[in-house]
């Protein structure tokens, strides 16, 4: 593009004086062609150039990422790959030449959205009267002059947000039904429905479609209270979510400091 002076020039000389565009082209060393294109031009606003983008290095893998981070989510997060590996395998497999920061934001960035994609399709829990929820907490104790760490029973009520607790000596068969018969006794009632996790004490084994072998002493326990239980799938801690927040609730409010 010529300068804003020239073109100035040649619009005064073309438009205002008359002059044919081949003196004015004389005068100025350009072509009749160039003289005529800026004596007739209206638009001075800069073209511009269309970017041709060069295809993007991750596009190709995403869809191998998505089915990886969809496989691992079935998995135990201790057996799931990291983001550094799936650079790897990518490497070896696809023969990938991004970089691993691309591949460890895609994979970050994957992750939050299945999880606030999962977070929205969950159901809440609906709470009912008279059922509870049970769980082991520990804190930190002062015991004959010395620290320790001592587990604690937790029964809640998501109901009522009512709950109770028992320090106990240990998380054994022993201290886990003594710790419930405890809190029964002061309630002066038991609950009618109570949801457990998988704990040794209870389980025996887990069977297909979310049946329980229970352990004989916790069988005969269940029997001389009358209650009736539920359990939380295995992993799935979200399914007895009330006693967990309560557990972290006493320790910070009832047993620390120590």
């Amino acid at each position: 593009m010529l300068a804003v002076a020239e073109i100035d020039y040649i619009r005064y000389e073309a438009n205002q004086k008359g002059c044919s565009y081949s003196d004015i082209a004389k005068r100025t060393n350009h072509d009749p062609r160039t003289i005529k294109k800026y004596a007739e031009m209206e638009d001075f606003s800069p073209t511009k150039r269309k970017q041709i983008r060069k295809a993007r290095v991750m596009d190709p893998v995403k869809p191998i990422l998505d089915k990886w981070i969809q496989e691992d989510l079935t998995k135990k997060k201790k057996f799931r790959r990291t983001a550094k590996r799936m650079y790897e395998m990518l490497k070896e497999q696809f023969d990938f030449k991004g970089s691993d920061r691309s591949v460890r934001l895609y994979v970050a960035k994957r992750k939050k959205e299945l999880q606030e994609q999962s977070e929205s399709a969950a159901l809440p829990l609906e709470a009912k009267p008279a059922a509870a929820q049970v769980d082991f907490g520990e804190a930190p104790f002062v015991y004959k002059g010395e620290r320790v760490i001592l587990p604690f029973l937790a029964l809640s009520f998501p109901y009522s947000n009512g709950f109770y607790f028992q320090v106990m000596p240990s998380q054994n068969r022993e201290c886990f039904l003594e710790g419930l018969k405890r809190i029964f006794h002061y309630m002066g009632r038991v609950p009618k429905v109570i949801r457990f996790d998988n704990l040794s004490p209870a389980v025996k084994k887990i069977l297909p479609h979310g049946e329980r072998e229970l352990t004989e002493e916790f069988q005969r326990f269940v029997f001389h209270y009358g209650f009736a239980c539920e359990f939380c799938n295995p992993a799935s801690g979200n399914e007895k979510g009330h006693v967990e927040a309560k557990v972290k609730y006493i320790r910070n409010n009832f047993l620390l400091p120590e």
